[in-house]
Parts: C-alpha cells; structure tokens; sequence
C-alpha cells in the first residue's frame, strides 16, 4: 500500500475515489528519469552545503541510482498506487535507506520538483522533436534534388496560376520546417532555467546553492522569484505553441499530398506501405496517413487551447488546476513525434509523376503572364498586353488548343508584334528558367535553396 508522504496535518485517509482523482502517476510515471536525475543533485547539493553528512548524501545518490536502474531493468515495478511518481521514488528510496531517504526532501517541496521536472522532460523532448523535423526536411530535399527540373503549376486559390518546378515547392515546406526548428530552439533557450529551490513558493531558510543544482543539471540560469519559479507553465504553452505551428505546416502539406495523389491530379503516387485500401471499393488507394496528419493537428491545438484555459484564472501561486498541465503536454508531444515520425518516410517514398504535372501546366494556361510580358518587353502598354493575352488564352480555350500550338497566324492577327520566337519565350522551360530573381523558381535559385536547407540541417 502506498504511503501519504504529506501524512500529518491530515491523516492523510482519503476516500478511494478521491485517491483516483487526486492521483498522476498513471501519466506523470515517464517523467521518472528526469526526478531521479534532479533527485540526485538535490542531495549533492545538500551534501555539498554542509545540510545533510556528505556521506548521506553519496547513500542517496547511491540509492536513486539504484532505483534507476532497477526500473530500467524491470526489476522495479512503479506503483501506481502511489499518488505521483515523486512520491514513488521517495517511498522506495525510504524503505530501501531508512531514515536517510527521508533526508532528500530537504529544502524543497514537490512544487518546485514538478516544475523542475517537467522542464528537464520537455528539453529531452525538444531535442527529439527537432531531429524528427530534420528528417522530414531532409526527405523534402531529397525529392526536391530529384525535381528541379520537373515542372508543375503554381497555384493560387487552387486555381493554376504560374508554372514552377516541383523541387520550389517542396523547398518552400523545407523554409516552413526551417522556422519550426528555429521556433523550438528559441522556446528552449527561455524553458532552461531550474526552479528547483523555490520551494513551495517562498523559498527555504536553508543556505542552498541553488546554481550549484542547476549548472549540475544542465540549466543556463536559474528562475529568479521563487513564486514565479512554481506556478510558470508559459514554457509548456510556447512548447505546445511551436507544436501547433508545426502541425498547421504538417497539415498543410499533408493536404497537398492527398491532393496530389488523387486521380483528379495523380502528381504522385504514394507508397502502398503509407496507404490503406477500401473495405468495399477494391480501386482505392487512400492517403490515410497525410489525413491523420490533417485531422491529429486539430488534437495538438486542443492540447494547447485545454492549457492556456486551465491557467487564465489562475492566483499565485502553485494550485492543483497545474496538474492538468501534462496530460495535455504529453498528448500533444507524442502526436507530434508520431505525425513526424510517419511523415519522413511517407514522403521519402512517394513516386512523383513529372508528365502529369507538365500536362496540367500545359492546360492550364499559366504562361499567359509571359506571353503578355512578350508583348510589353516590344513597347506595348502592360494593360494593352494583359487583354490581348486573356482573348488569346479564350480563343484557345474555344478550339481546345493551348498557346504553344496556336499557329502564327493566328497570334499576327491580334497583334503584328508576334514573331516565330513567341513559342520560344512562352515555353513552360523558358517561363520557368527566366524567374531569375532571388527565391525564384528557375534552376539556378532551386539549387541555392537546396545549398542552403542542406547547410541548416548540418547545423
């Protein structure tokens, strides 16, 4: 049976439902390396201040790593009866040492070693986040060096707008995930300062060394109001924040994956492993990973959103409301581990199908802009061009031609500006190869994107 090490003001006998209620270790038991670990410096810390013998304090080193290992190994089971996993590590750690285990909670409360916690697990997890975005980056630049010649239609309002190549399209999710990585790594830097020594919320009449604590475990700085230092959760918000912006940009390429595998567009062809068929439609090919990306980054924004309404009523300081913190966290960390974790591979394996992006370029009309700036680069007026052009384009329309097989006659009689080198100019190649400005789609900037994804991923 679990003990209630806060047993004495009360009897500490709750009732069993309330137990239930009141209990986190069914979530809060994965964070057990991390208050093992912060356990650990505690007691060196202890040690080393002259509050506790050094020699009790390297047995309770000796024993958290003890029990450490003994989870690890299997050899010690958590105890869900307990009612979080502080309280487990100081039970066993208690039966184990005797009265020096009960040595280790000196000068701290679990208010500030929740906090210290959850913040050591959060920069584990940010640190696995990021590698994960690399790989889908790194699956994205994969293709986009195989396609940067492959030429599809640019879209705006999902209606065909310019021609592009496949690899500026990609690249542009490459530049999202960029920014994603460099959101995650300014949250961290805010995240990694220790509470640890806060205590409940006033500090301790202890002579601690509180930087000793944090430089021990990997801390830049330490929190500096010890009220703030128990009752901040803004880093598990902006935590969850960067994930959220993370899946809207999963989401939206995701999207487009479910789009281009579609028969209405058939760009790409996805792997069989990354596809499910129909229970009575034996034609189907369904994209059932890209829509559970789509539809699992609604579930992330509703971990932040239950966040950030659970602490806008909140008084200082620390109050038990914090305990919904983590579910959401973990929720929301895990779906986005999985969501990458799929994505990467997804795409890496994905058949791209460069002549049905060329043909629907081709029907599409999207070199009217060239064949427009034809027109003006011979002295006529742009607004002059623009119409000549859309009656050009609807005159196609109506013989069911396209503008690269419209005979030269036909061109002469709106306008005797048209010469033989009109095909030239208004080819999808040339239309592509002369978008020669910075970040543009031509060849030459393709590459330049590509050089400079590749040496942010080395980083």
């Amino acid at each position: 049976m679990a003990v209630k090490m806060w047993a004495g003001r009360t009897a500490g006998a709750t009732d069993k439902l309330a137990d239930d209620f009141n209990s986190s270790i069914r979530f809060d038991q994965r964070m057990y390396r991390e208050d093992i670990e912060g356990s650990m410096a505690h007691a060196a810390m202890l040690g080393a201040k002259g509050i506790i013998e050094q020699s009790e304090a390297e047995a309770l080193i000796d024993g958290l790593g003890a029990i450490l290992a003994d989870i690890e190994s299997g050899a010690l089971e958590i105890n869900l009866e307990c009612e979080d996993i502080h309280m487990f590590v100081e039970q066993v750690l208690t039966e184990r040492l005797g009265d020096v285990g009960k040595k280790l909670h000196t000068a701290r409360s679990r208010n500030d070693q929740v906090a210290l916690d959850l913040r050591m697990n959060l920069r584990k997890e940010t640190d696995e986040v990021v590698a994960l975005i690399k790989e889908v980056v790194g699956a994205l630049v994969s293709v986009a060096k195989d396609n940067k010649q492959t030429i599809m239609p640019g879209y705006t309002h999902l209606q065909r707008a310019q021609p592009i190549t496949f690899a500026h399209h990609l690249l542009a999710y490459c530049m999202m995930l960029l920014r994603d990585i460099s959101r995650f790594s300014d949250m961290k830097a805010r995240m990694n300062v220790s509470p640890i020594g806060c205590c409940a919320l006033a500090g301790t009449t202890y002579d601690t060394d509180r930087y000793f604590e944090a430089e021990k475990l990997g801390f830049s700085d330490i929190c500096l109001n010890s009220i703030d230092g128990v009752s901040d959760r803004d880093f598990c918000v902006e935590f969850m924040n960067c994930c959220s912006i993370l899946m809207m940009h999963l989401s939206r390429l995701s999207e487009e994956i479910i789009l281009w595998s579609s028969w209405e567009f058939k760009f790409v062809e996805l792997s069989d492993a990354y596809t499910t068929g129909s229970s009575i439609m034996p034609q189907k090919k369904n994209p059932d990973m890209a829509e559970l990306i789509r539809g699992k980054t609604g579930r992330v924004y509703g971990d932040m959103i239950a966040l950030l309404t659970t602490l806008k009523g909140l008084p200082l300081a620390y109050n038990k409301d914090m305990q919904e913190d983590k579910e959401s966290v973990f929720d929301a960390v895990d779906t986005v581990k999985m969501c990458l974790g799929i994505a990467a591979p997804m795409i890496a394996t994905m058949r791209v199908i460069p002549e049905n992006m060329k043909k629907a370029a081709q029907e599409g009309f999207i070199n009217a802009t060239d064949l427009a700036d034809y027109l003006v680069k011979k002295g006529m007026p742009f607004r002059s061009a623009y119409k000549i052009s859309g009656t050009i384009v609807a005159k196609c329309i109506s013989e069911k031609l396209v503008l690269e097989t419209l005979p030269i006659e036909e061109y002469k009689a709106f306008s005797e500006l048209f010469e033989d080198d009109i095909y030239n100019e208004i080819s999808l190649e040339t239309c592509v190869a002369k978008r020669i400005s910075v970040g543009g789609t031509s060849l030459e900037s393709a590459e330049k994107q590509i050089e400079f994804v590749e040496s942010e991923l080395s980083k």
